[in-house]
């Protein structure tokens, strides 16, 4: 593993504007990257750019602007392909978010696919975009939604999914890294043991495309999904990746604008992949700020940024485990950057506000997976998460912040 000293983080500092701020007089720290990651100057840079001298529609204009800004979207289109190693840009369908990639796949898959008595097979520590949707799909047509249980480290139990893979269950959506836990899951091992029963396997990327490289063809899943703004990309803008065989035979998510290859009243001739799941004029800016964090992401290199939050959660483990009465939820051996926890008897939101005027800038909830919650019996968690843009020296302000917090609950 690369030494910390050798990832001049300082440098990288320089690239994010808003680390320079301040908040009720104290430096900021940001410590909710699982929610939203910062945005490098040069993703703004570009977004400024589109706006200030290249913004228009694309596709369907015949003029200079219109010609340039297609050509920067379909650009980061190939873009998104290279960096999840797909077989075909046509494979990449442009998206709002996780969430909306997910109820894609529910509402076009399994609305045409499923029938009532199929079993779809999630996890407990799904996040809520990965529950809710199945839920309606069950109330609508009659399938049936069964959980995969954890271990009291936040562990997926693997032998109890593997029982739970009977001739009944016709889909699995599963989570790669949990937001509440930090459990990166083992996914291919998941995928090929639900393709041994020919099962199709939805995976939510949301949490790992900014700290894992991720091959979705070694991977083998059939779709993958994940968030622009969780990459430092703009909000509003995401990927839903899809195999071709799939995305050839399911049916339109939306309708109207550039889905269409033709329209009369009588009937209408579907676009090609993957405009057909693409209706409406799209997030210009956000696909072409997506392709500018890409090229930001891979410039410094997802392997020395995936080994320095490695080790940035090692140290922050050992400090926050300095800290009386703190109780970590989600200690799973393989996790990714995210320490979530209690604290004694302060609730997460108060704990969440002391540590605001201090600068700090945590997470304190349910972070959009209660069933975890109800899980581990507590009704919040404190939950930081890192970048590869934190410090040693951001982890110590927060351990010593945590230290008053427990003085003043003493």
């Amino acid at each position: 593993m690369m030494s910390i000293k050798k990832f001049n983080v300082e440098d990288i500092r320089k690239d994010f504007p808003i680390l320079k701020e301040q908040v009720y007089g104290k430096p900021l720290t940001y410590l909710d990257n699982a929610a939203t990651t910062q945005k490098p100057q040069a993703v703004i840079d570009t977004l400024t750019r589109y706006y200030s001298k290249e913004n228009a529609n694309i596709h369907r204009g015949i003029f200079c602007l219109s010609e340039q800004a297609t050509k920067r979207y379909k650009s980061a289109r190939h873009k998104v392909q290279e960096f999840l190693h797909a077989a075909s840009d046509k494979e990449i369908v442009f998206v709002r978010g996780t969430t909306e990639a997910i109820n894609l796949v529910v509402q076009s898959y399994g609305r045409t696919f499923l029938k009532p008595g199929d079993e779809v097979l999630i996890t407990h520590m799904e996040h809520h975009s990965n529950i809710v949707p199945w839920q309606m799909l069950a109330e609508a047509i009659g399938i049936r939604l069964k959980v995969a249980p954890i271990n009291d480290q936040g562990e997926l139990i693997l032998e109890e999914f593997k029982k739970l893979l009977t001739e009944k269950v016709k889909f699995v959506s599963v989570v790669h890294v949990s937001n509440a836990l930090g459990t990166l899951n083992p996914v291919k091992n998941i995928i090929r043991w639900a393709h041994e029963k020919n099962i199709p396997v939805l995976v939510d990327g949301a949490q790992a495309v900014a700290h894992t490289p991720v091959d979705v063809q070694d991977l083998g899943c059939d779709f993958y999904a994940f968030s622009g703004h969780k990459l430092l990309g703009p909000t509003g803008i995401g990927v839903l990746y899809g195999k071709k065989e799939f995305l050839d035979k399911m049916p339109p998510y939306q309708g109207g604008g550039d889905m269409i290859r033709a329209v009369t009243f009588e009937k209408t001739t579907y676009n090609d992949l993957p405009y057909k799941f693409e209706a409406g004029t799209p997030h210009i800016a956000g696909v072409i700020g997506l392709g500018a964090a890409i090229d930001y992401i891979r410039s410094v290199g997802l392997d020395r940024i995936e080994a320095y939050e490695q080790e940035l959660l090692k140290y922050g483990t050992e400090k926050l485990l300095e800290v009386q009465g703190l109780r970590l939820i989600g200690t799973a051996k393989q996790k990714s950057a995210i320490l979530s926890f209690v604290l004694g008897e302060a609730h997460a939101h108060d704990v969440g506000t002391i540590l605001d005027r201090q600068g700090i800038a945590i997470r304190a909830g349910h972070h959009c997976a209660m069933p975890v919650m109800q899980r581990f019996k507590v009704p919040a968690t404190t939950r930081a998460s890192l970048a590869f843009y934190n410090t040693r020296e951001e982890i110590d302000r927060f351990a010593d912040a945590l230290r008053e917090v427990t003085e003043v609950f003493r």
